[in-house]
C-alpha cells in the first residue's frame, strides 16, 4: 500500500495519562530500555545499551540544542500574549545565521492571545540581568495560513538573537506535559551533547545518554557521529486527516558535514544505528539527496530539499546507499561545500525500506502520530505488541519517558 492511503486510525492505541512521564528520572541512564529483535523482547535499562549493539557499530546522534523559544509579553492592561518562535523567515539561509543576528529579526511564530493584540500595537518586555536591562520589542509583520511573522528587536543591540532568547525566553516543553517549565528542565530537556541552537523540542532519545554510557560504547569500539536536525513544532502536530495523503509533513533544517557523510560510507557494511527519529530522518534524507544528485548532476542546493513523498514517487530504485552517498560527496566537492545545509520533509511510514540505518533507538510516541508511523516502518505490525508490552510493564511514555532499541526483522 502506498503511504498516501494509510489510515491513521490504524496507528492508535490507548495511552493512559499515568503512563506519560511528567518529569525526568533522577539519573538519565536509569530509564528502561526495551530491546526488540527477531520477534523477541528484552527488558533492560539504558545503562546496558552497549550490550545490545554489535562491536564496531556506529551510532548517529542529533546534536541540536533546544532554544528558549517561548516569549511572554504582558500588555499594559495586564493581559499576557505568548509568542512561540518556530523558525526564521525565509530570508535567512539557515537557523544558525538567524540565531546570530544582532538586530531586528523576523520569525514565524505561533501567537497565544493573538485576538488581544491590536493592529499596530508594539509589545515590550523588560528583562533585568546582571549585565543590565534588556528591552525586547515585538510587532506583527505579517500573517501566514498557520502562523504569524513577528519582528523582534532589542536593546542593547550587541546581543545575538540566541542570547536574547536565552535571557528572555522559556524552554518550550511538550504541550502534553500540561505544566510550566521548572528548574530541572533547563538541563534535563537537553542532551548532554547539545551544541547547535535551533530546536523547539528535544531529540528525546538522546536524553538518556550519559558520559558513562559513552565510555562503555567506546570500550566496545562503538563509534559515534553527529548530525543536526532542528526539530520544529510540527513534531507535535497531530495527524487530523483520515489518510496520510491529506497530511502535510513539517519541513525542518538539517546541517550535516562532509566528514559525517564519509563516516556513514565507511560503516555501510557494518551496523549504523540512529539515536532518535530525527537522526533517522536525517541520514535517510541524505540517501535520497544522493539519489537526486545521481539522477540530476547539475541539481542546485535549493532543489536538494526532500519532500515527504519523494521516496515513494519520484526516483528510481536500484541506487545503492554507497552510490548515493558518494554521489552526494562528489557533488558537495564540486560545489565547494564542506557542510550540507538544507531542509527535509521526509515521511517514513510503512512500505518505506531503510537505506542506511540498520536499527533505531527511540522513545515511545503518541498515538496517531507520524513518529508512530516511522516505528511501524521499522518493525511492521509488531509495533502493537511492543507498545502493549511497554504499557503492561510500566514503561514511561513520551519525551521524558523510557525508550526502545528496535531492529527490523531480519537484522
Amino acid at each position: 500500500m502506498h503511504p498516501r492511503n494509510l489510515s491513521i486510525a490504524d496507528f492508535t492505541y490507548h495511552l493512559p495519562n499515568e503512563s506519560i512521564a511528567k518529569h525526568p528520572l533522577e539519573e538519565r541512564d536509569n530509564s528502561k530500555l526495551l530491546v526488540y529483535k527477531s520477534g523477541s523482547i528484552i527488558n533492560s535499562t539504558y545503562k546496558n545499551v552497549s550490550e545490545f549493539l554489535p562491536e564496531g557499530s556506529l551510532l548517529i546522534f542529533n546534536n541540536t540544542k533546544v532554544v528558549e523559544a517561548r516569549l511572554l509579553f504582558q500588555k499594559p492592561t495586564g493581559g499576557v500574549i505568548e509568542i512561540f518562535c518556530l523558525e526564521p523567515e525565509d530570508q535567512y539561509k539557515d537557523i544558525a545565521s538567524a540565531m546570530l543576528q544582532k538586530g531586528p529579526v523576523r520569525w514565524k511564530c505561533f501567537v497565544g492571545g493573538a485576538s488581544k493584540w491590536k493592529h499596530g500595537m508594539k509589545l515590550q518586555k523588560i528583562v533585568n540581568e546582571d549585565r543590565g536591562k534588556i528591552v525586547l520589542e515585538a510587532s506583527i509583520a505579517g500573517r501566514l495560513s498557520d502562523c504569524f511573522i513577528i519582528e523582534l528587536s532589542w536593546q542593547p543591540q550587541d546581543l545575538t538573537f540566541a542570547e536574547v532568547l536565552h535571557l528572555a525566553g522559556f524552554i518550550p516543553l511538550p504541550p502534553y506535559l500540561h505544566r510550566e517549565v521548572e528548574e530541572e528542565d533547563k538541563n534535563r530537556y537537553q542532551t548532554i551533547y547539545a551544541k547547535n541552537d535551533g530546536s523547539v523540542a528535544a531529540p528525546t532519545a538522546g536524553l538518556h545518554f550519559t558520559d558513562s554510557i559513552f565510555k562503555k560504547l567506546a570500550a566496545k569500539n562503538i563509534q559515534k557521529e553527529f548530525v543536526t536536525l532542528h526539530v520544529g513544532a510540527g513534531t507535535f502536530k497531530p495527524v487530523k486527516a483520515a489518510t496520510m495523503e491529506a497530511h502535510e509533513m513539517h519541513a525542518e533544517f538539517i546541517d550535516v558535514t562532509a566528514e559525517a557523510i564519509q563516516k556513514l560510507i565507511a560503516f555501510l557494511d557494518k551496523t549504523i544505528v540512529a539515536v532518535g527519529t530525527t537522526s533517522l530522518r536525517t541520514i535517510e534524507s541524505l540517501y535520497w539527496m544522493g539519489v537526486k544528485v545521481c539522477v540530476q548532476k547539475d541539481i542546485t542546493l535549493d532543489e536538494l530539499v526532500i519532500h515527504q513523498w519523494d521516496p515513494y514517487d519520484v526516483y528510481p530504485a536500484g541506487i545503492t546507499a554507497a552510490e548515493a552517498l558518494q554521489g552526494l560527496i562528489d557533488w558537495m566537492l564540486k560545489k565547494g561545500l564542506t557542510r550540507l545545509i538544507t531542509k527535509t520533509q521526509i515521511l517514513i511510514a510503512p512500505a518505506y525500506q531503510l537505506q542506511i540505518a540498520k536499527g533505531i533507538i527511540t522513545n515511545f510516541h503518541q498515538p496517531q502520530s507520524t513518529l508512530l508511523l516511522l516505528v511501524s516502518a521499522v518493525v511492521g505490525r509488531k509495533w502493537k505488541e511492543i507498545y502493549q508490552y511497554a504499557l503492561d510493564n510500566d514503561f514511561r511514555f513520551l519525551s521524558y519517558g523510557d525508550g526502545c532499541l528496535l531492529w527490523p526483522d531480519g537484522e
